[in-house]
């Protein structure tokens, strides 16, 4: 049996997808945000045992990931868990497929930034994942003018709803996207953990330079 966070048919919740390596105020500010305009009930983060997309080398283990994200999540309707892992799921799609299976009625959101939307036509079944599940895409520095020129974006333009009608997201039957604009933090995991190995490096590098001193040894 797969213990799934809990939910109820009627329940507005949204699925923010991610490695969470390292969790960030950013991630905290895009949920905090959902939760209001789109009137969630609640936000579960996903973190995912990796990107198919992005590079995994030097990726922290998932139970380490999990913990500094609920540590992040100072908020009880946000929800860190690791359930694509347990159910084997290495898609999206995949993982949308099993919730709508095993949570019936549940009014579900995929949360998403603008720059992920550039490059959406290259997730697996991603067309699949536009006409089953609600999307709100949020606005990321350097995907303003760019995300809505995208392939998914111009294929589903008869899809978007108005900021507006944000709140009513959860309930639109799909295909539906909204975009959303606002105050912006240029924090994002890949940054953060390529800074983290440059920093590695350098130590390693630094104590590779550093030989012990030899002392002679008396009579």
């Amino acid at each position: 049996m797969i213990r799934l966070p809990p939910h109820a048919p009627g329940m507005r919740i949204g699925l923010f997808g991610g490695s969470f390596d390292p969790p960030h105020e950013g991630h905290l500010h895009v949920s905090r945000v959902a939760l209001r305009r789109l009137r969630l009930d609640r936000l579960w983060w996903l973190a995912t045992p990796g990107n198919p997309l992005k590079e995994t080398k030097g990726l922290r283990p998932l139970a380490e990931r999990i913990a500094a994200a609920k540590r992040l999540a100072r908020d009880p309707r946000i929800v860190v868990t690791g359930l694509e892992a347990r159910i084997g799921a290495r898609y999206t799609a995949d993982t949308l497929r099993y919730l709508h299976r095993h949570c019936p009625g549940v009014r579900f959101v995929w949360i998403m930034g603008a720059d992920n939307l550039l490059q959406f036509d290259r997730w697996r079944h991603w067309d699949e994942i536009v006409r089953t599940t609600p999307i709100a895409v949020f606005d990321r520095p350097g995907a303003t003018f760019k995300a809505m020129a995208a392939k998914a974006a111009q294929r589903f333009a008869f899809a978007r709803v108005g900021e507006s009608d944000a709140p009513l997201l959860a309930n639109r039957r799909p295909p539906a996207f909204v975009y959303l604009h606002g105050p912006r933090i240029a924090q994002s995991s890949t940054a953060l953990r390529r800074s983290r190995s440059r920093r590695a490096d350098r130590t390693a590098g630094l104590q590779a330079r550093i030989q012990p001193i030899a002392r002679p040894c008396a009579d």
